[in-house]
């Protein structure tokens, strides 16, 4: 019925014209063409405004017109106004049933024409109306046969694209598809201005499909969608479509439909990205995708759907519509509830369209608001799937996946406001995970790098905790300096979020760690700081804080400030508490300082009245007696003899049995040393050191009185000390060996050289038994007590003579040199540079002696000259590698220049390498090198 309509309006300006057509054929079938062309008809052919009338008029014409041009013609109009009464009854809302009868009439008229008038120049025209006619009257094979006739008949008639168009579509409807192709190809060769050519297009698309050519086919429609949608420069997206009409838009729809059945018929998506790569590429092509990702999904084939979506995004993966279709990707895994697909795309989608993607180094970020938004959205998905799965999983690869994509949400994103949010729970996740230090990390930049936010306090706390739990895995210097950078951050938390609830506590434990670092200034500000809040923290926190404060100024040495701090920590501990003994002795140690202070600048006045005030302040503090002690001292500093006796006589009296009691007898032999009276003063010390109860006075009493022997030159009873000494305090080892050494000392000046030996022996034993007490002193003396204690295995082999029977003594002498080269290499394994160059140059020349001996050895008896030559040709041979060994040894003597070490032994070594190989080291220029060398 509409498309009746539109044929009838099309046709009513010409109809309402009364345009006739000459012989010359068709004019031009405008309203302009129409309204500027004079009418001409013949007298008595008067038109009536009424169509009947108008139709009496030329029936009755006919009745008497001539049978030339213009009864032809008025035919022509007879029938026309038949068709057209016909056609506005049909039209008329009043009449419900209009008579299929007056199409008949016309077209009885149309064929009366044509018979009576078969070669009339106009009958195109009158064809045309014919097949018009039957159209209308429902007989749709009689309109075709008559358009057949008008196109073979007529081929360059004006009518030529509508009647193939009618011809298309009649065929079409018989399912005479290959026909409908060909008819709908007419139309399109007239050209785009065809108003059926758009039209025609779309038909022969549908034509071509019916006969399964869908290459074909889809050139058609890809020609409406050009048509349609323009060139790449010319489609403006989503704003060009909603600006076209409804029908318009329908007609895209339509032919997208069909499009997306041609590629399912074909391959799919694969088919897709085949035909379009055969083509100028065109901008709307992301449509043709979404359409068949869409049809999939209608069909619930949500496989295919994301396959075909995916397609377009790998063929032009930087496209603006990519992301978006890549989120469709999502869309349709998620509908067809592939969970693990969904996992996959979304991945996908962020590794694609991650801010450092290729993407954005095409597109502003600040146009693509929607892409930043399903970016977004994945990452955060993602972050929390993986979160979820590890905690669920415990696996240690789920939280690092959450870890993966929080971290990706923050470089996309660092100034997002779900940012500071997103950073917390990336700190979570590895805290969770036992990542203690990169939670530990995160927590802070939660905590410190953003604006104020709803978890920044939790986060800084929780740093704090993580800081424990990654230093409970680490050890050493790492420990330590990760404690110290906790100690920062507690700081820093104090100070940033001091209304927290453990604010307070935080900053009291950063003052006791740093404290425990020696960091007094930064312990004492803390403790300041804890101290100064309001309100003011509970009794527990202010005590904590005056005792590191007390601490700390006592050990960075403000003592007079330290007993301040002490007696307020005093004051806020009870009586029962079992660190108020520790405390008063603390108390006492600060004014017991202050007199060290005094006494240590010089003031040894003001230092006894220090030491004497320690027994006001705490009368029950251990220190009491020491103090008393020191206040002695200091007076006999003062060399005021009189009451210095008289306090360490009260001393003596009053604790006889303090371990200090022994130091007033050695305070006595003070003041003998000062006399210069060694001999008395070495008997108190040997006194001291047997009546002591304490180990560490007796041994240093007791080594003291040895000195004081020798420097008396008691040099028997400073060996009898000595050896005393040894035996009674073997530890410390190196203090041990000491004496050791200078009983070999004395017993050399003594020429007892048993006795020396077998205390070279002992500081070698003591050495090797030190274990972790043993130290390069120990180790020299040893390497020393060694080297001596060769010196006699190597003047055994020095003197044994190679002499006949020569089997003998050379079995002697080899046996000498064996034990002379393990004696110097026991000294040089010590590795102490001096004994081992001495150590080295005596093997290297114990080799040399060797060879020197066979060479000088005794020659057998009743030789012949040529026996005798052949016999110094074998000595020769045996003495070669012997020499070769010691100038092999030398060598590695002299190496140590390297090491700048040019002591008398290299220097001996230089010298026999100049004697053995005088080519090589008895240049004087080279010696003077090395000489230069080493200074």
């Amino acid at each position: 019925m509409i498309a009746r309509l539109l044929f009838w309006l099309c046709w009513m300006p010409l109809i309402a014209s009364c345009s006739f057509l000459g012989r010359g054929g068709v004019d031009a079938l405008t309203i302009e063409s129409l309204e500027s062309r004079t009418v001409e008809y013949e007298p008595g052919l008067a038109l009536d405004s009424s169509q009947e009338k108008a139709m009496q008029s030329y029936q009755q014409y006919l009745e008497v017109a001539p049978n030339d041009e213009t009864r032809v013609e008025a035919m022509r109009r007879v029938a026309d106004l038949q068709f057209e009464i016909t056609q506005e009854e049909e039209l008329d809302d009043s009449d419900p049933a209009p008579q299929d009868g007056n199409y008949r009439e016309a077209i009885r008229l149309y064929k009366e024409l044509l018979e009576a008038y078969p070669d009339s120049p106009g009958n195109d025209r009158v064809l045309y109306q014919l097949s018009r006619a039957y159209e209308h009257d429902n007989q749709p094979d009689e309109a075709l046969a008559i358009l057949n006739r008008l196109v073979r008949e007529y081929p360059r008639t004006a009518y030529i694209d509508e009647a193939q168009f009618r011809r298309g579509e009649v065929l079409f409807v018989r399912e005479s598809y290959l026909e409908a192709e060909q008819a709908y190809q007419v139309v399109l060769d007239v050209g785009e201005s065809s108003p059926y050519y758009e039209q025609a297009l779309y038909k022969q698309g549908w034509s071509l499909f019916r006969q399964l050519s869908f290459d074909q086919g889809l050139n058609a429609f890809f020609g409406v969608l050009d048509r349609k949608l323009g060139t790449t420069e010319e489609f403006g997206g989503e704003s060009d479509l909603e600006n076209m009409s409804r029908a318009e838009r329908e007609l895209l729809e339509d032919t997208f439909r069909v499009v997306s059945l041609s590629f399912t018929y074909l391959a799919g998506p694969e088919s897709v990205d085949e035909y379009l790569a055969s083509r100028e590429k065109r901008a709307y092509e992301y449509l043709i995708y979404e359409h068949l990702g869409n049809f999939y999904l209608d069909k619930r084939r949500f496989n295919d759907a994301a396959k075909t979506y995916r397609a377009f995004v790998d063929r032009n993966p930087v496209h603006a519509q990519a992301p978006l279709l890549q989120v469709r990707v999502i869309e349709a895994y998620k509908e067809g509830q592939f969970g693990a697909l969904v996992l996959e795309a979304k991945q996908e989608f962020v590794e694609r369209y991650g801010m450092h993607s290729t993407f954005w180094q095409v597109h502003d970020p600040a146009k693509a608001p929607i892409v930043l938004g399903h970016l977004k959205t994945n990452l955060i998905d993602l972050a929390r799937h993986y979160h979820a799965q590890a905690q669920r999983s415990k696996r240690s690869q789920d939280y690092r996946q959450a870890a993966h994509w929080y971290r990706s949400y923050l470089n996309s994103f660092p100034d997002d406001k779900e940012a500071p949010g997103m950073s917390f729970l990336l700190a979570e996740i590895l805290y969770e995970d036992k990542q203690y230090r990169e939670a530990t990390l995160q927590y802070e930049r939660t905590a410190y790098d953003y604006p104020s936010h709803k978890k920044g306090a939790e986060a800084g706390y929780a740093a704090l905790l993580a800081y424990k739990e990654h230093e409970k895995q680490l050890k050493g210097h790492a420990k330590a300096q990760w404690h110290r950078q906790s100690i920062d951050s507690s700081l820093r938390f104090a100070d940033r979020y001091a209304t927290h609830p453990q604010a307070a506590a935080v900053l009291t434990k950063a003052a006791e760690n740093l404290f425990a670092l020696k960091e007094f200034e930064g312990a004492i500000a803390a403790a300041e700081g804890v101290l100064g809040r309001q309100p003011a923290p509970e009794p527990k926190l202010q005590r904590t804080a005056w005792t590191v404060l007390a601490h700390s100024e006592f050990d960075r040495g403000t003592f007079d400030r330290a007993e301040t701090a002490y007696v307020q920590t005093l004051r806020l501990t009870p009586q029962s508490d079992a660190k108020r003994g520790a405390l008063v002795e603390r108390l006492a140690s600060a004014v017991y300082k202050q007199g060290e202070q005094r006494r240590g600048v010089g003031d040894l006045a003001a230092a006894v009245e220090h030491f004497l005030r320690v027994k006001a302040v705490a009368p029950t503090a251990t220190i009491v007696a020491a103090a008393e002690y020191d206040a002695a001292a200091a007076l006999i500093a003062l060399e005021d003899w009189t009451r210095a006796a008289t306090v360490l006589e009260d001393f003596r009296g009053s604790y006889p049995n303090h371990e200090l009691q022994g130091e007033v007898d050695r305070k006595l032999a003070v003041a003998y040393l000062n006399a210069d009276r060694p001999m008395k003063a070495a008997v108190e010390f040997e006194r001291i050191g047997r009546t002591s109860k304490k180990q560490t006075v007796k041994r240093e009493a007791t080594w003291q009185a040895a000195e004081l022997y020798e420097k008396a030159s008691a040099n028997d009873k400073a060996m009898a000390v000595y050896e005393r000494y040894v035996k009674q305090f073997p530890r410390p080892v190196g203090q041990a060996v000491e004496g050791r050494h200078r009983l070999v000392e004395l017993y050399q000046d003594a020429r007892d050289v048993r006795a020396s030996r077998f205390w070279l022996n002992e500081i070698i034993v003591a050495d090797q038994k030190a274990g972790s007490e043993r130290t390069e002193r120990t180790r020299y003396l040893a390497a020393k007590a060694a080297l001596s204690l060769a010196q006699p295995s190597f003047q055994a082999f020095q003197s044994t003579a190679l002499v006949i029977p020569l089997k003998k003594s050379l079995k002697q002498k080899k046996s000498r040199m064996e034990q002379a080269l393990q004696a110097f290499g026991k000294a040089a394994d010590y590795g102490i540079a001096e004994i081992t160059t001495a150590a080295t140059y005596h093997i290297a020349e114990i080799y040399n002696s060797f060879g020197r001996s066979l060479m000088q050895s005794e020659r057998p008896k009743n030789l012949s000259h040529e026996e005798l030559e052949q016999y110094e040709i074998l000595l020769e041979e045996q003495a070669y590698p012997f020499e070769e060994q010691a100038i092999g040894v030398h060598e590695t003597n002299v190496k140590w220049t390297v090491s700048g070490i040019y002591d008398p032994w290299v220097k001996k070594s230089f010298t026999q390498l100049a004697e053995l190989l005088p080519v090589r080291y008895a240049k004087s220029e080279r010696s003077e090198s090395i000489v230069q060398t080493i200074q």
